[in-house]
């Protein structure tokens, strides 16, 4: 029996409207609308001793963001607001870079997501994002081991809308199927499918799927075996499905006629998110560095809703 071709390719057939949104992606429009000026000034009570908040938290998520889109400092970032305020004639306190560096942490940062109706099938994934420690050029050159960290960045994007709908980081040392529920935690709405490479092949990975109701689409190890107890738990049957599956029509075909394919989607995220943002985090503490991903996870998808291209299969 011949063996059959899973090769395919696509064409982007909004080319001229994904254009123009990759344009207005680098706009310089900017503006402070009635709500954001009247919810700039802290208004809640004092909860202890010295004295209440000037800013509120979106004055400082403000900052962050015009700091994260922009590669500024945080000096710089405080001098942009500044020109910015006068510019627009209006009458706002700027938050200094001290204490945009102090308040960032507490952030809870939240997600510009469109509403839509069903079922989602989300992707993960994760990569390293560098926050200190000398570059393999300067390693290399001096011949010396340098320190070098590195955070995890553990993404979940909607397939459909191609939305960043899940964020989470954790120290490098954190393995990516430990996080999954947690992705899983934070999407709204209903999910109909998750998708993953062979790292989210464990046990923790498919029951947390399958308590959200969810069908799991993740590659096997190649190892993977089937069950042969008697009693199996409920999470080796959808795996056990999926090896037969693999082992009647080959692992590549079972991706492409699964969706398992589409996976690499959360790849594409993480590259446009390099690409955009640069591959290292500014930040010191933990918790700043959770806030400044947030953040420009955030700005990724108001970039996002501008347009982005719609592939079709040709061949």
């Amino acid at each position: 029996m011949a063996k059959q071709d899973y090769t395919f390719r696509y064409r982007a057939r909004n080319w001229s409207d994904y254009n123009r949104a990759l344009i207005n992606r680098g706009r310089l429009t900017l503006w402070f609308d009635e709500e954001a000026v009247s919810a700039w000034r802290n208004t809640s009570p004092t909860s202890g001793p010295g004295a209440p908040r000037t800013y509120s938290d979106t004055a400082i998520e403000c900052a962050l963001v015009v700091k994260a889109v922009f590669h500024l400092s945080l000096r710089a970032t405080q001098g942009l607001l500044d020109s910015l305020v006068q510019l627009l004639a209006l009458e706002l306190p700027v938050p200094d870079y001290s204490t945009v560096s102090r308040r960032q942490g507490p952030l809870s940062g939240a997600l510009s997501l469109r509403a839509r109706a069903g079922a989602r099938h989300l992707v993960v994934d994760a990569t390293g994002l560098k926050i200190y420690g000398a570059g393999e050029w300067h390693s290399r050159r001096h011949r010396q081991a340098r320190r070098r960290r590195w955070r995890k960045l553990h993404l979940g994007i909607d397939e459909r809308t191609k939305e960043i709908v899940a964020v989470e980081v954790t120290p490098s040392t954190v393995h990516d199927s430990r996080v999954l529920p947690t992705l899983l935690d934070q999407v709204p709405g209903q999910i109909g499918q998750v998708s993953g490479d062979r790292g989210y092949d464990t046990s923790i990975c498919y029951q947390s799927v399958i308590n959200r109701g969810a069908a799991p689409t993740i590659l096997p190890r190649r190892n993977a075996r089937l069950c042969a107890g008697n009693a199996p738990p409920a999470w080796r049957g959808p795996r056990d499905a999926t090896l037969r599956q693999i082992m009647t029509m080959g692992r590549y075909a079972w991706r492409v006629t699964s969706g398992c394919t589409r996976q690499s989607l959360a790849e594409n995220a993480v590259s446009r998110f390099k690409a955009l943002f640069g591959p290292k985090l500014s930040a010191r503490r933990f918790d700043n560095q959770r806030t400044e991903a947030m953040i420009k996870c955030s700005a990724l998808n108001r970039m996002t809703h501008l347009g982005m291209p719609h592939s079709v299969r040709i061949q």
